[in-house]
């Protein structure tokens, strides 16, 4: 998976989507060319009471415990960990091979405690003379990836989240070898909160991933400062040498 991905929903449309109470505090804004360190929306659990303090959240904070909910966060994309002296390592930790989140030295406390739904639109990849498609689900809710979060206090706001990647299936490995670790719905719950089995990490379903469009866009995508809905507008097919439109 390359780093850029489309997320564009309010965050009152996700929070009633995956039914979880919105800690966005308006800052939520649609973003379709999103890259490294950018803030992103994720749905997680945590045992905060409503109202408490949200520093207390998943940093041992003093805050009383209850029933595990889920909230709508904004965090920055690439994970910090707890650990790290320089907040800066998060833009190289975008993404996690979900072959080795298990027994990694860096993901495995997150992968058993702090794992998070990510909602997108759709992601990126390059192919061929640097063609970029867009892989969406098109119309209906949107695409959910598995990602990992974690607590820092250097970082602005204090979350951070890698998301999760898995060999290619079906027609998305004629475009690139890695996507991102599609969750169906009913496998939410199970991430959110079941417990970290390696049936956590199975590809997606083939049904999920033949729903999928695979769609040829602009170049304009691999400018980090472009945005806007044009950039996951069809394009004409390519011209004679390059990748075809479609790879179904």
């Amino acid at each position: 998976m390359c780093g850029r991905y489309a997320t564009v929903r309010g965050a009152g449309d996700l929070s009633a989507f995956f039914d979880a109470a919105d800690e966005t505090d308006g800052l939520l804004a649609p973003d379709y060319n999103v890259a490294p360190t950018d803030p992103v929306p994720v749905v997680r659990l945590t045992t905060r009471p409503p109202g408490a303090p949200r520093a207390a959240a998943g940093t041992g904070g003093a805050a009383p415990a209850g029933p595990p909910r889920r909230v709508l966060s904004l965090v920055r994309w690439g994970l910090v960990p707890h650990w790290a002296k320089d907040p800066r390592a998060g833009a190289r930790m975008i993404n996690a091979r979900s072959e080795g989140v298990a027994t990694s030295a860096t993901y495995r406390r997150y992968f058993g405690t702090h794992r998070c739904l990510v909602p997108a639109e759709g992601w990126f990849e390059w192919k061929g003379r640097g063609r970029p498609y867009f892989m969406t689900g098109g119309a209906g809710g949107p695409l959910v990836f598995a990602g990992l979060w974690a607590a820092h206090p250097a970082v602005p706001g204090g979350l951070t989240c890698t998301i999760l990647t898995t060999a290619a299936v079906g027609p998305l490995a004629g475009v690139h070898d890695r996507m991102p670790l599609l969750l169906p719905r009913d496998r939410w719950a199970d991430w959110l909160a079941g417990p970290a089995s390696p049936a956590l990490l199975a590809p997606p379903p083939p049904e999920s991933v033949a729903a999928l469009e695979i769609r040829p866009v602009g170049p304009a995508v691999g400018d980090v400062r472009n945005d806007g809905p044009d950039l996951v507008a069809r394009v004409s097919a390519p011209a004679a040498g390059e990748p075809p439109a479609t790879l179904f």
